[in-house]
């Protein structure tokens, strides 16, 4: 999701992700420095050969650990961009492609705005495609991503090595679903001509359906997603001129099944897919990481980023810097549950509260409680940090900026593993 300047309380650019991928899927979270490439080379990406370019930009991903890409991210610019997998009418390529989580990281490193980086992602998508491929062991799909910077935002979906782009005008969300229809304001070259050549569709004079395309398939493909990205869109329209960080942690916490997008936010844990979603018989995905980035265009603080480990609604939203180095303890997991890592602590959370597809509801509100005071606390100070680190940067005081920011998520990252761990061993 994201809202523009327009449509929020503070007058800057608030976006929000769920990441929904495998329940055992460990997904750490990595810093990476500003870094130049004199001797050419690849960029990393698995299966496919993409040069690098002479720089990439600073930037957090949160990374599955088995992967190269991300599933949502920002940079030093404050370019953020998350990714959803779409379900296509295309048939799987022979050829390896691009994964859509290897554009969200390669978008990152490259793009200075959200209009570059969407540039960026078009550009290769045109000529490395993504998509469904014959991968060995790792699934592939197509995608859709917003992108987003302080002043703008996109929307862009892709089906193969075709891609449509529209520009944000003040509030959206998207899910696992084509959206864009006719209402985009960009489309690659080809699109229309491969989708009749493919039989995809028919060749008409009206305006190009991206949607009814590629994406036009059965309900029973689609699951709930039509009604997830409904509910996000009516919850942030509802919430028009007045959203904020709070808002999008409180919509990223939703379990509403969607039927009906305009009632009140949900807390109750259900086996339905929502969009805070919990695996049971019927779902197959877990939400696995969550961000929120709240951006600056005037320059009066930094931007923060609030990052959250598995299943926002039983977890704590950490305030995060990249002026600052987070603490590299959230780059700690792998395949195998580990004391060590922080993400495999806050699945263990949500793991022992479980009873079979149902949950201790007792037991989740006083987790849920434990986490309070804690967040409310953060959502003060750390914009207390942000104006101060705004101030620095003015002075030319970087080094002290980023020893202040580096000492305040390191005192939060420990609060919260106490607690944590303490949530462990009193279940």
């Amino acid at each position: 999701m994201v809202a523009l300047p327009n449509s929020t309380r503070g007058r800057h650019t608030v976006f929000a992700k769920n990441s929904d991928r495998p329940a055992e899927e460990c997904q750490p979270l990595e810093q990476r420095k500003r870094a130049f490439h004199r001797n050419g080379g690849n960029a990393g990406c698995q299966y496919v050969e993409v040069p690098q370019v002479r720089s990439t930009f600073a930037h957090v991903g949160s990374r599955p650990y088995s992967g190269w890409g991300y599933e949502h991210g920002f940079n030093e610019h404050q370019v953020v961009i998350g990714n959803e997998a779409l379900p296509s009418k295309l048939p799987a390529a022979k050829e390896p492609r691009l994964f859509g989580m290897e554009l969200v990281r390669l978008g990152l490193e490259r793009g200075r705005t959200a209009a570059q980086a969407v540039d960026v992602i078009t550009s290769l998508v045109t000529k490395y495609g993504q998509g469904k491929f014959e991968a060995p062991t790792v699934k592939s799909y197509d995608n859709g991503y917003i992108v987003a910077d302080p002043r703008e935002a996109y929307v862009v979906e892709t089906a193969g090595h075709e891609w449509a782009v529209k520009r944000v005008e003040s509030t959206v969300g998207i899910s696992n679903v084509y959206s864009l229809g006719t209402d985009w304001d960009r489309i690659s070259p080809n699109a229309e001509a491969t989708a009749v050549d493919g039989g995809w569709c028919e060749a008409n004079s009206g305006r190009f359906d991206f949607t009814r395309a590629y994406g036009e398939l059965p309900a029973s493909r689609l699951g709930r997603s039509p009604q997830r990205r409904a509910r996000s869109c009516a919850v942030l329209a509802r919430s028009a001129r007045s959203v904020d960080v709070s808002t999008m942690i409180g919509i990223l916490r939703d379990h509403s099944d969607g039927t009906d997008p305009d009632e009140d936010l949900r807390t109750e844990i259900s086996p339905t897919r929502s969009i805070c979603t919990h695996y049971s018989d019927g779902v197959k995905s877990n939400t696995v990481a969550s961000l929120v980035a709240d951006l600056c265009s005037d320059g009066s603080r930094v931007p923060v980023y609030w990052c959250s480990l598995y299943a926002p609604c039983m977890s704590v939203f950490l305030p995060m810097f990249l002026e600052g180095e987070i603490p590299q303890e959230l780059a700690i997991g792998g395949e195998d549950s580990s004391d060590d890592s922080p993400w495999w602590v806050f699945r263990n959370i949500e793991h022992k509260v479980r009873r079979g597809d149902d949950f201790d509801a007792q037991v989740v509100g006083q987790i849920r409680a434990r986490w309070t005071d804690l967040q409310d606390e953060l959502l003060r100070t750390a914009y207390d940090r942000a104006s101060r680190a705004g101030t620095l940067i003015d002075e030319g005081e970087e080094g002290q900026l980023s020893r202040m920011l580096a000492e305040y998520m390191r005192e939060n990252y420990d609060r919260s593993m106490e607690i944590a761990r303490g949530i462990l061993a009193e279940i």
